[in-house]
């Protein structure tokens, strides 16, 4: 497990291209035949993934989290960005066809990823986000065209979306971790419009379905000084509390979205006009 420490706006005008991609880009979330695991001390989230490339994963128990096992005191938010698969929780088995996202409750012991099928083009890729739990909430699954659906932005402004809730106050249940990913249109590469910050809460961004001849510029920093790391196909990138957040792409692209810290409020952001940024 690799650890990350936290970071102050203070620390961002020192830091060069690599400083920054350093402490906030996870350049390889996906390992065949391995799960990743990153503990970033931001709001003391992981994230990572799990491509199971043909065998059998189990969930480590990760000496860092002094645990007896990886979900003692945490709960975990699982979306499948590849192709089909399989997670089994303690015996009983979720399939997970691509974008559906499971519910790992606190207490849950042996967990296990696997590909659906041994003959498709692309395997399962799990990714994990995860978050320290105060009470018991029940693993649950959501498939593709569950949760709660929200278009948003416009076609003339580039930024035409749907994002897609699984894991939040007015769907699947959790304690603090919400989740969901956003799709973008074709001809539309803007996300996150109008941008803003969560200064209750540290939010991660995995990129995925980014062509391999493009790539999505994530603005991050302070609004009145930002800076951006580029980023390519699943890729994630750790955004703090502080810390705006927003992106353009060469081409639409798809991200899963997800958070942790003071409160689930959706809607909870300070928003910053364009016009104000710097």
């Amino acid at each position: 497990m690799e650890q990350r420490y936290a970071t102050n706006p203070e620390q961002i005008p020192g830091f060069d291209t690599q400083d920054l991609r350093d402490r906030y880009l996870i350049e390889q979330v996906f390992v065949p035949g391995q799960v990743t695991a990153v503990y970033t001390h931001q709001d003391r989230i992981v994230l990572g993934g799990a491509e199971p490339a043909g065998h059998e994963l189990s969930l480590p128990t990760f000496d860092e989290l002094r645990s007896d096992f990886f979900l003692q005191r945490r709960e975990m938010g699982v979306l499948n960005v590849g192709g089909d698969g399989v997670i089994t929780v303690d015996g009983t088995v979720y399939e997970m066809p691509s974008t559906a996202c499971l519910y790992i409750g606190r207490g849950a012991r042996d967990v296990v990823f696997t590909d659906a099928r041994p003959d498709q083009e692309r395997g399962a890729q799990f990714y994990l986000f995860s978050a320290p739990a105060h009470a018991d909430h029940p693993t649950t699954l959501a498939l593709p065209g569950d949760g709660t659906v929200r278009e948003l932005g416009d076609q003339k402004t580039s930024n035409r979306r749907t994002l897609t809730q699984y894991i939040h106050e007015g769907g699947i249940r959790s304690c603090q971790v919400v989740m969901g990913f956003t799709r973008l249109h074709e001809g539309s590469m803007w996300n996150t419009m109008p941008a803003h910050t969560h200064d209750r809460r540290t939010e991660c961004y995995l990129y995925f379905d980014v062509p391999q001849d493009a790539r999505v510029f994530h603005i991050m920093g302070e609004p009145e000084r930002t800076r951006h790391l580029v980023v390519a196909d699943r890729q994630a990138v750790i955004s703090p509390s502080w810390s705006l957040h927003c992106g353009v792409g060469t081409a639409a692209y798809t991200f899963v979205w997800a958070m942790a810290g003071e409160n689930q409020f959706f809607d909870d952001m300070d928003a910053h006009p364009v016009t104000e940024i710097r």
